[in-house]
């Protein structure tokens, strides 16, 4: 059994969208997602020969699948968004859209 993180980001030839991890890999991503806070507020995604905070493979599952090996991760509260992107609320409730 390997302990090294294995992540890799696709969209199908469908179009869907899909996060692929073992249990080192979803324990990666969980510990990132849950580091994110106003002063830590991005990771980044990229292949792990780029020392990323989340690294990517670039192998597909799936024959035809377009793998996806760059990215950011952002944490936007909504007082941010609120200021900066007021457009991703509906203006009935100001909620997020």
């Amino acid at each position: 059994m390997s302990d090294s993180a294995r992540i890799t980001i696709s969209r199908g030839k469908d179009g869907f969208f899909q996060i692929w991890l073992n249990p080192a890999g979803r324990d990666l991503l969980i510990s990132q997602l849950q580091a994110l806070s106003e002063e830590h507020d991005h990771f980044h995604i990229m292949p792990a020969d780029m020392r990323p905070e989340l690294p990517a493979r670039n192998r597909p599952y799936e024959e035809g699948d377009e793998v996806i090996e760059w990215g950011k991760v952002l944490f936007r509260p909504d007082e941010w968004d609120r200021k900066h992107f007021p457009h991703v609320f509906d203006e009935a409730d100001g909620e997020p859209s």
